[in-house]
């Protein structure tokens, strides 16, 4: 007896929106978090404060995932490259998670509560890109850099364009857009 092929699950696709909503909301989040910390003297230290909740938070999913594992009935068995790789992805993600805050830190006395609207497109935009060429070094593609699409690097200049313009043009934090230099010149001279 021929079974039909099972359809093709977009369960993948319901966890990449999932996860940018998750990551979508974090960078803004992650500044609201960092704003409620003690300001004046521990200012300076305000974004590693937010930071070690994030890693607190990481190591209760991690808790999680453990927990998963044992209810899927994994063995627990482990290869020795799955965990070097594994621990070098882990390392890199908490790299920019700590660098994220810093860098949400250093704009916040310019952009006020804007700061994740000014620093999360470039990180959100460049990110891509960067899987892009990694991806590309690690499994090149067929025919090398050459057999390269003009859409496709049409598509990286223009995420990276896109990310600098929303970045630069992001509503300021009283949420309306920024005056124009001529129009905050002439208001003034009133």
């Amino acid at each position: 007896m021929n079974s039909a092929p099972a359809a093709p699950s977009n369960t993948w696709l319901v966890f990449a929106l999932l996860t940018v909503i998750s990551w979508g909301v974090y960078g803004v989040i992650l500044h609201k978090g960092r704003g409620y910390m003690p300001m004046g003297s521990e200012m300076p230290h305000a974004s590693l404060k937010a930071f070690l909740f994030v890693c607190i938070a990481y190591a209760l999913i991690g808790g999680a995932a453990a927990v998963l594992l044992k209810l899927r009935g994994s063995d627990w068995s482990f290869t020795a490259d799955g965990v070097r790789w594994s621990l070098i992805a882990g390392t890199a993600g908490a790299v920019g998670a700590f660098t994220l805050v810093l860098a949400l830190g250093a704009a916040s006395p310019i952009y006020k509560g804007a700061a994740a609207a000014a620093v999360m497109p470039i990180v959100f935009g460049g990110a891509p890109i960067i899987n892009t060429i990694v991806a590309m070094l690690l499994h090149p593609p067929q025919g090398g850099l050459r057999a390269l699409p003009v859409p496709f690097l049409l598509g990286c200049v223009l995420a990276a364009g896109g990310a600098f313009m929303v970045a630069k043009y992001a509503p300021s934090n009283t949420g309306g857009a920024a005056k124009p230099a001529a129009h905050a010149a002439a208001s003034a001279a009133k």
